[in-house]
């Protein structure tokens, strides 16, 4: 076989995966999201003024920004687990969830007095925070992962690290509903480290899961 004709095998080879990764990645994240959301209401349950919170901005702010994390995730976890997508403009979507959540950070400190502000990042749910995001992330992450078996990623732990940021964002949005830590300060601080530690588990994981 010529190298033209290998590449344009290569091309369509993945082309097909990419497709069948982008309607396998939603049908496993949702079983995960079932399992979750079964964990969640067994353990935590909606927090009490839901429906009064829901009418602030900065309740509201929360399951966007996890929300866009997780779009922008998703994709960024399909192409990696393809060799032959280009995933720069991808992850170079990741801007525009920080971008909001970094612009609501900016508007807090601007309006709200500096003595309020430690009181603000430490909230009153940081260890439930730290806890509950990795808890919920895990069936999200292992479903996730089976998925991009059905790939070819030649960065394993890229693509495991990309799952881990899907599932955390995910578990991120459902915990929204729960916490009544809504100043972006608490969001940016906690919400983000314990998206760090699933990242770094799916990362971890990446390698032994997603080799081909």
């Amino acid at each position: 076989m010529r190298t033209d004709d290998l590449l344009r095998t290569l091309v369509a080879d993945g082309d097909v995966t990419e497709r069948r990764l982008a309607v396998a990645l939603p049908l496993a994240a949702g079983a995960g999201l079932l399992v979750a959301g079964a964990l969640f209401g067994l353990v935590l349950g909606p927090r009490a003024d839901l429906a009064t919170a829901a009418q602030t901005l900065r309740f509201v702010l929360k399951p966007v920004e996890m929300g866009l994390f997780a779009i922008v995730a998703a994709a960024l976890a399909v192409g990696l687990a393809e060799p032959a997508t280009p995933v720069r403009r991808i992850a170079a979507g990741l801007a525009a969830p920080a971008g909001l959540l970094g612009i609501s950070v900016a508007v807090e400190l601007a309006t709200v007095p500096s003595a309020d502000w430690g009181r603000r990042l430490a909230g009153s749910n940081a260890r439930v925070c730290l806890v509950a995001i990795p808890l919920l992330s895990v069936p999200v992450l292992v479903a996730t992962l089976w998925a991009l078996r059905g790939g070819a990623p030649l960065h394993p732990a890229r693509a495991g690290a990309a799952a881990g940021l899907f599932s955390a964002a995910v578990a991120a949005a459902l915990y929204a509903l729960h916490c009544t830590d809504d100043s972006p300060l608490f969001v940016a601080t906690w919400y983000g480290l314990a998206t760090a530690l699933v990242v770094a588990v799916g990362a971890l994981a990446g390698p032994r899961v997603l080799r081909w």
